[in-house]
């Protein structure tokens, strides 16, 4: 298989998986038959950029478009977009779009469709954590009450 395949294969499963936690390098590099420190300079030279940022960049912009769209917190954006850290998320956010995302939302929110209630943007993107699925669930059950 020739270096170009094989590193399309690599992409694509990041394209496909980036919100996944266990996507990491090593599982990548496997997609592409390297080892990982080859992987990374060879995906550095054919795309400009680590995978580890091409992989950012793909949670960035899925999270711009669930600020611009979708009924949620930060928070749990943040965490469907594969980040467990809200502190990293905002910090490569701004760093990414110049605003964080409480600015971006506000700046952008109400441009294009009507913002899709939470409740169906969690069960499309898979939903949360086994941990943060409790939480959700308390939360919701005392706004039911």
């Amino acid at each position: 298989m020739d270096k170009a395949r094989q590193l399309r294969l690599a992409k694509d499963a990041m394209d496909r998986d980036w919100a996944d936690p266990d996507l990491d390098l090593a599982a990548v590099a496997a997609h592409a038959g390297y080892s990982r420190y080859h992987f990374i300079r060879a995906f550095r030279e054919t795309y400009g950029e680590t995978p580890g940022q091409y992989r950012t960049h793909r949670r960035i912009e899925r999270a711009e478009d669930l600020l611009r769209t979708a009924d949620l917190s930060v928070t749990e954006i943040c965490h469907l977009v594969g980040f467990s850290s809200l502190g990293t998320f905002s910090a490569r956010f701004k760093t990414r779009t110049g605003l964080t995302p409480s600015a971006y939302r506000t700046r952008h929110v109400g441009r294009g469709a009507a913002l899709i209630p939470g409740c169906y943007a969690m069960l499309w993107a898979g939903g949360l954590a086994r941990g943060q699925d409790r939480a959700a669930a308390q939360r919701n059950s005392g706004e039911a009450g």
